[in-house]
């Protein structure tokens, strides 16, 4: 190579290397450009780590794993709190206790409906046994009278279907839905559903105006136009006679479901009205022998009243009493339960529970945040010792002490009255009865 060739080779080489240095600093400022927009190295993630696959799919694992875990389910106690069911995986929209007392069924989103001991309640454990509901599930649940069968709406299919409990040999029973649904009818959606401790006729009503009387296989008896605008209760009464509705109007309207004497299905006919209050009723209720019944309205009370009236002969209903209940004012939904003999009403709003003593208009007990969820339902058992309440996972079962100082209270009136020995005998046993189940509770009054 000749000396006159280097200086053209040095030249180059520096050439080269300058492009070099060039394009070194080029990548080193885009990636200082990508630091400063993410705020951290770009070969790292959000979490100051190197990015990999495995740390990618364990984190899409553990999600996964969160998304499966159950919500946390709410905590209640209360020193009258005397069990909670908990088997439901899904919240519970409905509950009905069983004519002859033995039994709670209970519905809920998780495709079944339970069927709970009364004997258990104040045991440890709460046996159940569950029914399933094939490809949809329950939003209402109401028992026959003769306590082999129970029937419900189901949500998707907007029909009733009906269950057979047939009871097996080592106690507990099967489940078999009927071959065919009820056919479709309503146009709303329903709230309600109830049949006739008489058993002939079952009662469906939608949040419309529309309350359907059907046959047992099926059919369509009547149709009622209840006239309120939108329905926001409706209930069969536990004498099996008469049908009731509540809705957008200041009132509660009553029919009678008329039979033959063969047991054939002859009218629905206007029976009376509970009329008092100034704004809408939310909900109502009857006593045990359809003697009495309770409402609550926006207007902020509540209204105890007589039907124990002949209203073929014009006569109305007797109103007994009007009480205070602010909670209803502004509420949208609000339920109402009444004690088998009168004496006590439930009502709930949101997810507190307030029990009044009839007889004075006076409220006794206030459970607040009693489930996770506003209350869905709320009923007394047929012997009147326990309130039920649902609007979660869980079946929450209070003691009624209320309902014991009003039978204490009754007893020791009738006491004074009493005119001969004997009366006086079994009055005194059954105050004795009451005083004993209140000092147990530790909630006796002196």
């Amino acid at each position: 190579m000749e000396f006159s060739q280097i200086p053209e080779l040095m030249g180059l080489s520096l050439l080269l290397g300058l492009l070099a240095l060039m394009a070194t600093a080029a990548v080193a400022r885009g990636w200082l450009r990508a630091e400063d927009r993410s705020g951290r190295p770009a070969c790292q993630k959000a979490n100051g780590f190197p990015s990999d696959k495995s740390s990618g799919s364990k984190k899409q694992k553990q999600q996964q794993r969160i998304r499966k875990e159950k919500p946390q389910q709410h905590n209640f106690t209360h020193r009258l709190l005397a069990a909670a069911l908990k088997s439901h995986s899904g919240n519970i929209s409905c509950m009905d206790f069983s004519s002859n007392g033995k039994y709670l069924a209970t519905c809920a989103d998780d495709r079944t409906v339970r069927i709970w001991s009364t004997k258990d309640f104040l045991q440890r454990e709460h046996r159940s046994m569950r029914a399933n509901v094939e490809l949809d599930h329950a939003t209402l649940v109401r028992f026959s009278p003769d306590c082999r069968a129970f029937i419900v709406w189901l949500a998707n299919g907007d029909t009733l279907r009906v269950f057979k409990m047939t009871k097996r040999e080592d106690g507990g029973y099967t489940f078999t839905a009927t071959p065919e649904d009820f056919p479709k009818k309503h146009k709303a959606p329903v709230i309600d559903i109830g049949i006739a401790d008489t058993g002939k006729f079952i009662m469906t009503a939608s949040s419309d105006t529309t309350v359907l009387i059907w046959s047992l296989k099926g059919q369509v008896l009547s149709t009622i136009n209840t006239n309120q605008m939108n329905n926001t209760h409706a209930a069969v009464s536990p004498c099996g006679r008469f049908v009731a509705s509540c809705g957008f109007t200041p009132d509660v309207k009553v029919w009678e479901v008329c039979f033959g004497k063969k047991g054939e299905f002859q009218e629905v006919v206007r029976a009376f009205e509970l009329k008092g209050h100034s704004a809408a009723v939310l909900s109502f209720a009857f006593s045990n022998d359809s003697r009495r019944m309770a409402s609550v309205s926006k207007d902020g009370t509540w209204k105890l009243w007589d039907t124990d009236v002949e209203y073929k002969k014009q006569q109305d209903p007797y109103l007994l009493r009007t009480g205070r209940f602010e909670e209803a004012a502004g509420a949208a939904l609000c339920r109402l339960a009444l004690s088998p003999d009168a004496q006590v009403l439930a009502l709930a709003s949101g997810s507190s529970i307030h029990l009044y003593n009839t007889r004075r208009g006076e409220k006794e007990e206030c459970f607040e945040r009693v489930h996770g969820e506003c209350i869905a339902d709320l009923s007394f058992d047929i012997t009147g010792r326990f309130l039920a309440s649902c609007g979660d996972r869980a079946v929450r079962l209070f003691h009624n002490t209320p309902g014991h100082r009003a039978v204490v209270e009754e007893m020791q009136g009738l006491l004074k009255r009493a005119s001969n020995d004997s009366t006086r005998q079994r009055l005194q046993q059954q105050l004795t009865q009451a005083q004993e189940a209140l000092k147990s509770l530790g909630v006796l009054k002196k």
